[in-house]
C-alpha cells in the first residue's frame, strides 16, 4: 500500500490512490482492547467494527505520519486530521479514503490551501496562500486554477478574472502597484486580443495585443485628453460587438466600468519611457514554479518609437504643447510591439467619424435581406437549428460503412429530411428554439470531401455543435449574408441565396472530381450544404466552408482581390481592423521564393481552369497578411511554443534563410517538429523552396514556434510598400517600406455563373464604364484577367 506521506510532498499534486490501512490489517497482528498493532510498527487505536476500523480512531504509520479521525469499513471517511513527517498537514473531509469535500491543506513549506477537493486534487472553489505570500482566491480544476479567479502578488500587483490551466486566458482586468490597469483579453497567460491598457498618469491605448505585445491598430490618449467613448473607439477600430476577434469569449468587452479615473497630471509617463529589455516577473502563479508569461512584469507598457525621434515627446515643449491640445489622439499601428504607423488626429473629428460608421453599418444592416428576418433572437434560434441539423445528419451517416462516391448521390434528390419538433420526437431531441424542418443535400458526397480533407467526423461536429456554440460576424461584402464562426475558428458558416445553392450543386460531382484530383486546390473548401425551414415557409440555406485565416498568427491585413477597378476601392472613412480592403487599396507587392511562386502560379492555372469550364465569374482571391515586426523582438518575449527541436536547430546552415531579415527562417521540413494534422483549410503537402535546394520547408516564426508551409498557408514573402507620390495626409507617417510577411490565401466565391442576367449587366456596364474596368465579363476573360493581376502586380517575380 502506498503509504499517506507520499500522498502529497512539498509542490506536487496530490495523487490518486486510496489511502487507508484496511489492507495493512493481518491475522498475524497483536490486538488489544480498541487497539490493534501491526508487525510492520503500524499503530491503530479506535473504534472497530468486526476486525476493521470503524467510527474514530486513531492510525500512526512507523515512519511518523499520522490520521485521526472518522473511519467506515476500514477506510478513512468523515472528517480527520493528517500529518506528515515533513510537517505538512490535512484538516478537512475524507471520503473513501482520499481526500473529498471540503479541508485545509498546510505544506511543509509554509503554503496553505484551503477549499474545496475532489479525490485528492484541488478542485472547486478554494483560496491558496503561497510560501512568498502570493495569494489566489477563486475556481479550480484538477489542482490548477480555471474559471474565475484573483490572485494577488507579494508585490501589490493583482489580476482578477477567468482562468485557465493555471494561466491568465479568457476576459480579465490586471492592476499594478505602479496604477497601471489592463482590461482584455488575455491566451494562455498573455494580453491576447482586444483590450484597454490605462496607465497611472491617466492617458490610455485602446487596441489589441498578440502574446503580450501590441500588434495591429490602435488609439492612444494621451493624459488630459478627453475620455472618449469606448463604444465610439470600437466603432473606429472595427471592434464591433458582432464580431468575433482574438478569442470567443473576449468578443465583446464591456469595458467602460473598469476604467480608473485619473486626475490629469503635466507630464505623460506612458509616452516619455522608452524599452531596452524585457521586466522581470512578480511573482508566480503556481507553487510549483515562477511563472510571469510576460504577465506579471511591472505592466508599463513602453513604446519603440523609430530611431529620427519623430514620435518621442522626451522634451519638456513637446509635453506642454501636447498638454494644451487636449483633442489631439494618435492612431497607432504596432507589429509585435513596434510602432510601424502613427497618425495625429482630432478627438472630435475622430466622434464624428465614429458616429458616421454606426449609423452607415444600422443603415446597411436594415438593407439587408437576411439580417432584416433573423435579427435578434430569430438568429440565435437560427444557429441553434443549425447545431441541431447538423448533429443530426453527421450522427445518422457516420456509421454507414466507407463507399465510393455514386452518382446517385448528388444532386436535389440526395438529401435528409427531418422535423424538428422544439416537444422533441422518437428521432429528435427537445430544444429551446423554434419548430423547424432540417433538409441536407448530398450527405454522402460532404462526408466524402470531409474524408479527403482528413476531418475527422466528430472533431468536425465538436467544432460546430459544441457547447461553446458558434459566433455571428458581420458580412464583409454586399450580399447580405449571415456568417457563423465555429469557436475553435476553423469553420465559416454563410447563408446562401437560392441561385447560389443551385449552382453548387450542378458543379458538385465536378467540384468533387476536381479537389480529389489536386489535393493543393487553393478553391474554398466546402463541408456540408443545409437548409432551414421555419414557420411562415421561411428558407434559409446555409454552406460549410473552412476558413482560411484559422491560424494562430494574426492577420493584419484582408485583401479581396478580383483584378477589376470599377467600383475596387474602399472609402477611408469606413476602413477599420477588420476591413477586407480592395484591389486599389492594395499598396504592397509580394515577393516570395522562385519555387514557391511556380508551386502558386500552377494551382491558381488549374483552379481558374476549372472554374472557366463552369461557367464561373466573379471571384477572387481573398489574401490574408501577418506581418513581421521590422525590427529584432530579442528580449521583448520569449517564445511560449517552441520545442526542443527549435532550440537546437543549427543555425548558419547553408540555404537556410530565404531572406536576411528576423523576421522569420525557412528550416528543411521536419515531420515531427510541426503540427502536420489537417486543418479545415490544409490538405496538400509541404512545399518546397529554391532557396534550400527545392527541399520540403518549415518556417520558423519568433514567438509562436515552427510551421508547416503549404500552399495558401503560412507562405514567407517580402512585403515591399508602394509609397505614393504624394502624400495626401501629411499627419500620416508610414515608417517602414518593406516587411517580412506570412500569407494566407484561398479563391472564394465561386457561385457566380455568367448567366443572363451577368450577361445584360456587363452589356450596360461595358457601355458605361468600359469593359477593361468592370468586374462582369465572360469567364475566359475573366480568368486571364485575374492571373494577369496577381501575376504582375501582386506576385511579380523578383527583379
Amino acid at each position: 500500500m502506498t503509504r499517506l506521506k507520499t500522498l502529497f510532498d512539498e509542490e506536487s499534486k496530490a495523487n490518486n490512490e486510496q489511502l487507508g490501512p484496511s489492507s495493512c490489517i493481518n491475522v498475524e497482528s497483536v490486538e488489544r482492547l480498541n487497539e490493534k498493532a501491526f508487525p510492520n510498527g503500524d499503530l491503530y487505536v479506535g473504534d472497530f467494527k468486526e476486525i476493521l476500523p470503524h467510527g474514530k480512531g486513531k492510525y500512526t504509520w512507523s515512519d511518523g505520519t499520522v490520521y485521526d479521525g472518522d473511519w467506515e469499513a476500514g477506510k478513512m471517511s468523515g472528517k480527520g486530521l493528517l500529518i506528515w513527517p515533513s510537517g505538512a498537514k490535512y484538516n478537512g473531509d475524507i471520503s473513501g479514503g482520499y481526500l473529498h469535500g471540503f479541508g485545509a491543506f498546510t505544506a511543509s513549506d509554509g503554503s496553505i490551501y484551503e477549499g474545496h477537493w475532489r479525490m485528492n486534487i484541488r478542485h472547486g472553489y478554494g483560496k491558496k496562500k503561497y510560501s512568498n505570500s502570493d495569494i489566489y482566491e477563486g475556481e479550480w480544476k484538477e489542482g490548477e486554477h480555471e474559471g474565475k479567479g484573483i490572485y494577488f502578488w507579494n508585490n501589490g500587483n493583482k489580476y482578477t478574472g477567468n482562468w485557465k490551466r493555471g494561466k491568465m486566458h479568457g476576459r480579465g482586468v490586471m492592476e499594478w502597484i505602479n496604477g497601471d490597469h489592463y482590461n482584455g483579453c488575455w491566451f494562455n497567460g498573455f494580453r491576447h486580443g482586444n483590450g484597454i491598457y490605462q496607465y497611472a498618469d491617466g492617458g490610455y491605448y485602446f487596441g489589441a495585443w498578440t502574446r503580450g505585445l501590441k500588434d495591429g491598430k490602435g488609439l492612444f490618449y494621451p493624459a488630459g485628453s478627453k475620455r472618449p467613448s469606448l463604444k465610439k473607439c470600437c466603432t473606429s477600430l472595427g471592434y464591433d460587438n458582432d464580431h468575433k476577434t482574438a478569442l470567443p469569449q473576449c468578443s465583446s468587452l464591456h469595458l467602460e466600468e473598469h476604467i480608473v479615473k485619473k486626475p490629469s497630471i503635466k507630464r505623460s509617463l506612458s509616452e516619455k519611457i522608452l524599452v531596452s529589455g524585457v521586466l522581470k516577473g512578480s511573482g508566480r502563479m503556481s507553487s510549483k514554479t515562477a511563472e510571469s508569461s510576460g504577465l506579471s512584469d511591472s505592466g508599463r507598457e513602453f513604446v519603440h518609437h523609430n530611431s529620427s525621434g519623430t514620435f518621442s515627446f522626451d522634451s519638456d515643449a513637446g509635453q506642454s504643447e501636447l498638454q494644451e491640445n487636449t483633442a489631439v489622439i494618435y492612431e497607432r499601428e504596432y507589429m509585435q510591439g513596434v510602432m510601424i504607423k502613427e497618425r495625429i488626429r482630432d478627438y472630435n473629428k475622430l466622434s464624428k467619424k465614429a458616429e458616421k460608421k454606426t449609423k452607415f453599418h444600422a443603415k446597411e444592416t436594415q438593407k439587408s435581406s437576411c439580417v432584416g428576418i433573423f435579427k435578434g433572437h430569430n438568429s440565435y434560434h437560427l444557429m441553434l437549428n443549425l447545431q441541431l441539423g447538423i448533429r443530426y445528419t453527421v450522427g445518422k451517416i457516420t456509421p454507414v460503412p466507407k463507399r465510393e462516391v455514386r452518382a446517385a448521390d448528388f444532386g436535389d434528390r440526395a438529401r435528409i429530411t427531418m422535423f424538428f419538433p422544439k416537444k422533441g420526437s422518437q428521432f429528435t431531441p427537445p430544444h429551446k428554439s423554434i419548430d423547424f424542418y432540417w433538409k441536407d443535400y448530398c450527405p454522402m458526397v460532404f462526408r466524402h470531401l470531409r474524408e479527403l480533407f482528413k476531418l475527422d467526423a466528430a472533431e468536425y461536429m465538436m467544432s460546430i455543435c459544441g457547447d461553446d456554440g458558434l459566433t455571428e460576424i458581420s458580412s464583409p461584402g454586399k450580399s447580405g449574408s449571415l456568417f457563423y464562426l465555429s469557436h475553435d475558428d476553423k469553420f465559416v458558416i454563410k447563408t446562401l441565396k437560392k441561385s447560389e445553392l443551385k449552382v453548387l450543386l450542378k458543379m458538385l460531382p465536378k467540384y468533387h472530381n476536381h479537389v480529389k484530383e489536386h489535393e493543393n486546390t487553393l478553391i474554398t473548401k466546402f463541408f456540408g450544404l443545409h437548409r432551414i425551414t421555419l414557420p411562415g415557409k421561411r428558407k434559409v440555406r446555409f454552406v460549410v466552408m473552412g476558413n482560411m485565416f484559422c491560424t494562430e498568427l494574426r492577420i493584419h491585413r484582408r485583401y479581396d482581390l478580383k483584378g477589376s477597378t470599377h467600383g475596387r476601392i474602399t472609402d477611408k472613412d469606413k476602413i477599420h481592423e477588420n476591413t477586407t480592403l480592395k484591389d486599389l487599396d492594395l499598396s504592397y507587392e509580394f515577393h516570395m521564393d522562385k519555387s514557391l511562386r511556380e508551386f502558386l502560379f500552377d494551382q491558381i492555372a488549374d483552379d481558374c481552369a476549372f472554374l472557366k469550364s463552369q461557367q464561373i465569374i466573379d471571384y477572387s482571391l481573398l489574401l490574408g497578411l501577418h506581418f513581421r515586426a521590422p525590427e529584432p523582438l530579442d528580449g521583448l518575449v520569449e517564445p511560449p511554443n517552441i520545442s526542443p527541436n527549435m532550440q537546437s536547430s543549427p543555425a548558419g546552415q547553408d540555404g537556410e534563410v530565404l531572406f536576411p531579415s528576423k523576421g522569420f527562417v525557412l528550416l528543411a521540413h521536419e515531420p515531427s517538429s510541426v503540427n502536420t494534422d489537417p486543418g479545415p483549410h490544409i490538405r496538400g503537402r509541404a512545399l518546397r523552396a529554391f532557396s534550400l535546394g527545392n527541399q520540403e520547408v518549415d518556417i520558423l516564426v519568433p514567438g509562436t514556434g515552427r510551421l508547416r508551409v503549404q500552399l495558401g498557408v503560412n507562405m514567407p514573402a517580402r512585403a515591399n510598400h508602394k509609397l505614393p507620390q504624394d502624400e495626401s495626409d501629411s499627419a500620416e507617417v508610414e515608417l517602414f517600406e518593406v516587411y517580412d510577411v506570412i500569407l494566407y490565401m484561398g479563391i472564394i466565391d465561386i457561385l457566380q455563373e455568367y448567366n443572363a442576367k451577368k450577361k445584360a449587366e456587363h452589356a450596360y456596364k461595358s457601355v458605361k464604364f468600359g469593359p477593361t474596368t468592370i468586374s462582369v465579363v465572360e469567364p475566359e476573360l475573366y480568368a486571364n484577367r485575374f492571373t494577369n493581376f496577381l501575376k504582375q502586380k501582386v506576385f511579380p517575380e523578383q527583379p
